[in-house]
């Protein structure tokens, strides 16, 4: 659980450095568009963006048990944020794998992408989808919604 808030914690503790030795200079413009973008690259890896990540293996098994779709993401992904995002609260009913964090993830993504890593890839009954609208992921959750 820790884990998850490293990453963003830290390019948070950096920005503000970084922003606060442009105002020191002198450059509150620069240091104001800096800070945002270390914000922003925070909340790309955040666990408040995304629902809590578990293992492929883990993953595939809830699915098994409940027939919710997995999405394999990675952060920074701007598909990735465009899917969770459009897909609102009920996106915490899909079971999320990090590639990054997960290589048994990252393998079941180059398997079913030509040997790439690309993202998201949404597997619904055992099919994956790679990049698919997310009204359509969507009504793939309609009988757990």
């Amino acid at each position: 659980m820790m884990r998850t808030w490293i990453l963003p914690t830290l390019l948070v503790l950096s920005g503000s450095a970084v922003a606060t030795g442009q105002v020191l200079t002198g450059s509150p413009g620069t240091a104001a568009a800096l800070l945002l973008a270390f914000l922003a690259l925070a909340g790309m890896d955040s666990p408040l963006i995304f629902p809590r990540s578990v293992d492929a293996q883990e993953a595939q098994r809830r699915s098994a048990v409940d027939g919710r779709p997995v999405v394999f993401w990675r952060p920074g992904c701007k598909y990735c944020i465009r899917l969770r995002i459009r897909l609102g609260r009920s996106a915490r009913q899909l079971h999320w794998v990090n590639i990054w964090r997960d290589p048994a993830g990252a393998a079941v993504v180059r398997a079913a992408n030509d040997g790439n890593e690309t993202v998201p890839t949404v597997v619904v009954a055992g099919q994956p989808h790679t990049n698919p609208d997310p009204g359509w992921v969507r009504e793939q959750l309609f009988p757990f919604a």
